[in-house]
């Protein structure tokens, strides 16, 4: 009788507790009823914004928590100020990450005085889609392929001296022998397009494709442009006929000063945690990233803004900056003075 008693007191005191074992168990996600901040590295209304807050719209429900991601335009000294704020001025509790510029990561390693940041220490979620570069000419024009302009000058729009359109065309008149003449003073994107579309210019050189074909679908859907070469570290999928410039280079250093450029490109539209956040909350996000990316929901809203998804993984990202970074110092040396 005393052993019964004695047995069944004891079933009822492991009763009493199981409920607070199971609870130790499944703790409560970390980032239930949490707010997060996502950085813009750019203003409102242009690629980076669309391609952020797109995101954002989806992500917070592949997050175990389902926390509120509250998208903030941190734009300025092209991107340096959202990668500086990130990961000098940021709490590394996983609360906040940031959609920075193609080129921030770069930025260091080219010795830009104003990049205060360690490219490889910032954790890496992913990248959307790259940024690989082409160079047009306008429809009717008798410059089809890219070695006519080796023999002829072709006149391309530009904006500044620091951007793409300005520094792709010196690139390839140094490296496979173009005669591009760059016409500078045009602004950034819409400004440079408007003067091919008005015969101003022969061409445009060094614009992003995938920008391009959202701003301007009918060019490509109608054949109002020309393709004579296309500029990344592997060819695009959809345009396997158009000359890659990395393959129409002899010369090997050569060769190696324009891969560590294209890197940038590569990169595309990433994003990133500041340094030093808990491993468990880098990957969260990371594996949230990447099934944001596979979502039918993400995906039709990327179709309807003509979105490019072509993506990295951040051990990818991390991967690329660790071969960039590892790059012998003549061959960085002469990339940074190409791209300033």
């Amino acid at each position: 009788m005393l052993r019964a008693i004695t047995a069944l007191l004891l079933f009822a005191f492991a009763l009493a507790f199981l409920p607070e074992r199971v609870g130790a168990q499944t703790p409560a996600p970390f980032y239930r009823g949490k707010q997060v901040s996502m950085l813009i590295a750019s203003g409102a209304g242009g690629g980076y914004d669309t391609y952020a807050r797109t995101l954002a719209r989806h992500m917070t429900k592949h997050i175990p928590g389902n926390p509120v991601i509250v998208p903030k335009n941190v734009p300025g000294a092209g991107g340096l100020i959202a990668a500086n704020t990130l990961y000098n001025n940021t709490p590394a509790d996983g609360l906040t990450f940031a959609a920075l510029t193609n080129g921030a990561a770069m930025d260091p390693l080219f010795g830009e005085r104003a990049a205060r940041f360690d490219a490889q220490k910032l954790n890496w979620i992913g990248s959307i889609g790259k940024l690989d570069n082409i160079c047009i000419t306008w429809q009717g024009s008798p410059l089809t392929r890219i070695e006519q302009a080796k023999a002829k000058e072709v006149a391309v729009s530009a904006s500044g001296a620091g951007g793409n359109s300005s520094i792709m065309p010196k690139i390839l008149n140094q490296f496979i022998g173009t005669k591009f003449k760059v016409i500078g003073g045009y602004t950034e994107g819409s400004g440079t397009t408007l003067a091919l579309e008005r015969g101003e210019v022969d061409g445009v050189c060094g614009l992003s494709y995938s920008t391009l074909k959202t701003m301007h679908p009918d060019w490509f859907r109608d054949k109002k442009v020309n393709i004579i070469v296309q500029i990344g570290l592997e060819k695009q999928r959809d345009l396997p006929d158009v000359p890659n410039a990395l393959d129409l280079i002899g010369n090997p250093e050569d060769k190696q000063v324009l891969q560590l450029i294209l890197v940038r490109q590569e990169m595309g539209r990433p994003f990133a945690m500041p340094a030093n956040v808990p491993a468990d909350r880098v990957a969260i996000l990371r594996q949230a990233f990447e099934a944001t990316l596979k979502d039918p929901a993400f995906i039709a809203d990327a179709e309807k803004l003509q979105m490019e998804i072509d993506p990295l993984t951040g051990a990818q990202i991390q991967d690329l900056l660790k071969t960039a970074y590892a790059t012998p110092r003549p061959i960085v040396q002469r990339a940074a003075q190409l791209v300033r």
